[in-house]
């Protein structure tokens, strides 16, 4: 077993080799811009991005022209959410979203509210429920209003893992005429995702979170009934005027292998990543005071399969990290990692600001083994313990 391990895979993605492979052609060979017509490197770009992007339109269940590429799920939640306010404010100014929402949500909703827009946080399932972190379908009912021009919430969450009844959030949204876009940054490619099920009218998500190259995303832009938006990068109008600039063709293939992937091996791999976890939980539950954060990991319906996150009681998790060179975990999101604050998802569930800091996030991802788990309970256990007698000490 080779060290350090990485048990971080709710942050980023190994690229599979596999991945790796079908792009190489995409830099050296088939190098055209696909938005030139008039000869035949971009005649043979575009015809590659065309079949990417059908092939990643069927695993999701939408149809090829409601994809738009992105550099990512931030940019694609950013036209979401902007898009659609700037497009439809005439209609209404009051966005319904959730407290545990990724920053990627939050700071453009916090955005939209300094320019007049209200914006409507709700509660989640609190800890000690064996659905902590779960919304409610019916307290989303409850918020919409007359003037509501959106609703926003996540799909699975990049901290704590659970899984939204999303269907049947989008059942009274669309009762209720309200648009409904949802961040599946975490569970495409990790879960079934199939936008018609879901009922969706918009959807984020990254090719690097399931395995793929970093800097492509996409967003799915329901058609029937139309989704109108706002653009928000100006240019040569690409992928229909919502998102101008070049089109990256290696990426796109990347991200469109990395799916076809993930989609195939994911019975068995979520078979096997709920087993790791299993394993992983009840090593690490053998350490005295550690606290499972998020919902029980016994319905496979509530939780991501790879994901875990646990509260070392009297342990700072930064310097738990910091004390495990060879362990790389994550005491909350990638995207927050350099804020001192503690994690406003395990706060929204009602946590302590010691349990939120003595928090850590694992997860573990396709290139993960028994033998890593092994090595990282055994690592955590005496860690923990040295920890603790230090500070013992120190009082």
């Amino acid at each position: 077993m080779k060290t350090p391990v990485y048990m971080d895979n709710h942050a980023t993605t190994r690229v599979d080799p596999r991945v790796v492979e079908a792009m190489v052609p995409f830099f050296t060979d088939v190098y055209g811009n696909p938005g030139s017509t008039s000869h035949v490197f971009g005649w043979d770009a575009a015809e590659a991005v065309d079949a990417a992007r059908q092939s990643i339109a069927a695993a999701i269940g939408a149809e090829a022209k409601e994809i738009v590429f992105t550099s990512g799920a931030t940019e694609s939640n950013n036209l979401a959410l902007r898009g659609l306010a700037e497009r439809t404010r005439r209609k209404g100014s009051h966005i319904v979203s959730i407290a545990t929402e990724h920053k990627a949500i939050l700071d453009p909703l916090t955005k939209l509210g300094r320019r007049g827009f209200e914006v409507t946080l709700l509660d989640v399932e609190q800890a000690g429920n064996p659905r902590a972190g779960w919304l409610d379908p019916q307290r989303l009912g409850e918020a919409i209003r007359d003037d509501t021009l959106l609703a926003t919430v996540m799909l699975a969450n990049n901290e704590i893992g659970v899984i939204q009844p999303l269907a049947e959030i989008a059942s009274i949204c669309r009762s209720r005429g309200v648009p409904l876009h949802c961040d599946a940054t975490q569970a495409v490619g990790r879960i079934p995702v199939d936008v018609a099920a879901l009922d969706v009218d918009l959807m984020s998500f990254s090719a690097h979170k399931f395995y793929g190259p970093k800097g492509i995303g996409a967003l799915y832009v329901r058609r029937r009934p139309v989704v109108r938006l706002e653009a928000q990068i100006e240019g040569g109008g690409q992928e229909r005027g919502l998102r101008s600039g070049t089109l990256n063709p290696p990426g796109i293939i990347g991200m469109a292998k990395a799916l076809e992937l993930s989609v195939a091996e994911m019975p068995q791999e979520s078979q096997r990543l709920r087993a790791l976890r299993e394993r992983l939980y009840n090593g690490l539950r053998a350490i005295p005071d550690v606290m499972l954060n998020g919902p029980a990991l016994d319905d496979p319906a509530l939780r991501v399969p790879g994901n875990l996150n646990c509260s070392f009681l009297g342990v700072d998790g930064e310097a738990l990290m910091m004390s495990m060179r060879d362990l790389a975990v994550s005491s909350g999101s990638a995207c927050t990692s350099a804020n001192p604050e503690p994690s406003h998802v395990l706060r929204a569930l009602g946590l302590s600001d010691d349990q939120t800091r003595a928090s850590l996030r694992f997860g573990l991802g396709r290139f993960n083994t028994e033998e890593e788990v092994d090595f990282a309970i055994n690592l955590l256990t005496d860690t923990v313990a040295r920890l603790r007698k230090l500070s013992s000490t120190a009082r």
